[in-house]
């Protein structure tokens, strides 16, 4: 083909660029999903074009125009956006409790979580129905020295130590969240570990919920029920997240495993980032409140920090999540 015919069959997508460049840098809260695409589709046109003209060397001023318009095209595709709290809100509260909400995999994780935890639960707690249940799971020697720990609980530590206490809680809730997510993603080993953990943390709070136990038990309730809501939805977030991209290598959707583990991706992102918040959240209840005796801190008070989290937990999965139905649009713009 002459120069002048490619030249002249190439060029209207060319000007075609240039003015989606002006639309694209135009828009206050960026350009919609088609006009983004197709921007896309002809800037990876226009630099193919370019690589082709320096190839077949075409005039200077052509090839010096694609460089101008390829530079401005990228510069537009991949600018950063300014920060915009409406964007972060929306994104927040409204598309990712609406992900939470219908994602069937976390519906999976929480039945399995919940359901061994009060399953191991009654069992550890009641000496009837399978004696001997919690030093099995447990172990004799670790269930005495929790009891005598909790022997000695209460007390004000201080801000210093608490503060220090509340950081550790942070790096053990989020080793216990990536334990989870991270062999999630190989689906059965994730399974696993979901399952120990929740057979394992059931067994200790059936067990250290006995009325036999005397003070250690008054002791352990003082301190897990108020930060016990936010920490345990983490734990089943984090699993669901992990399983969510573990499963998209093996259910593509039509899609290639690389494409479909992009989307993926994606679309479990917040989930993940609600995790991380929720166990930070978890780690200052459990730093700050927790540790304060039943004769400072009444354990009624740490029972309604408990139904006041439970509650806001709620509201954010269930009443925010319920009548959300995210589109492709929605999850472009996370």
């Amino acid at each position: 083909m002459k120069v002048a015919e490619l030249i002249e069959k190439r060029s209207p997508l060319w000007v075609e660029l240039e003015t989606l460049c002006d639309v694209v840098g135009s828009r206050k809260k960026g350009a919609d999903l088609e006009t983004v695409t197709r921007f896309a589709s002809l800037y990876r046109a226009a630099c193919a074009d370019l690589a082709l003209a320096e190839s077949y060397q075409l005039p200077p001023s052509t090839v010096d125009y694609l460089h101008r318009l390829v530079a401005r095209a990228h510069n537009q595709l991949y600018r950063s956006r300014r920060f915009q709290w409406s964007d972060w809100y929306r994104t927040i509260f409204e598309i990712t409790p609406g992900l939470i909400f219908k994602d069937p995999c976390i519906h999976l994780v929480t039945v399995m979580f919940w359901g061994l935890f009060l399953i191991s639960a009654t069992l550890a707690g009641e000496h009837s129905v399978w004696p001997g249940f919690a030093e099995t799971v447990v172990g004799e020697d670790e269930l005495e020295s929790m009891c005598d720990m909790y022997k000695g609980f209460g007390g004000d530590r201080g801000l210093g130590v608490n503060s220090l206490m509340t950081g550790i809680y942070v790096n053990h809730n989020a080793t216990i969240g990536l334990s989870c997510f991270v062999t999630m993603l190989f689906v059965l080993p994730g399974l696993i570990t979901l399952s120990y953990n929740a057979v394992y943390l059931g067994t200790v709070f059936g067990y250290m919920f006995r009325p036999d136990l005397g003070d250690a038990s008054v002791n352990f309730q003082n301190f897990v029920t108020a930060h016990g809501p936010f920490e345990l939805t983490a734990i089943v977030l984090s699993a669901g997240a992990g399983m969510k991209i573990g499963l998209s290598w093996l259910m593509t959707g039509g899609l290639s495993r690389k494409d479909s583990l992009v989307k993926t991706a994606r679309e479990t992102l917040p989930i993940a980032m609600c995790a991380v918040v929720l166990f930070c959240l978890a780690a200052m209840i459990e730093g700050f409140v927790s540790p304060i005796g039943g004769d400072v801190l009444p354990w009624w008070v740490k029972g309604a920090v408990a139904v006041v989290s439970s509650c806001l937990l709620m509201i954010y999965f269930v009443v925010l999540g319920y009548p959300r139905h995210e589109s492709e649009d929605d999850l472009n713009e996370i």
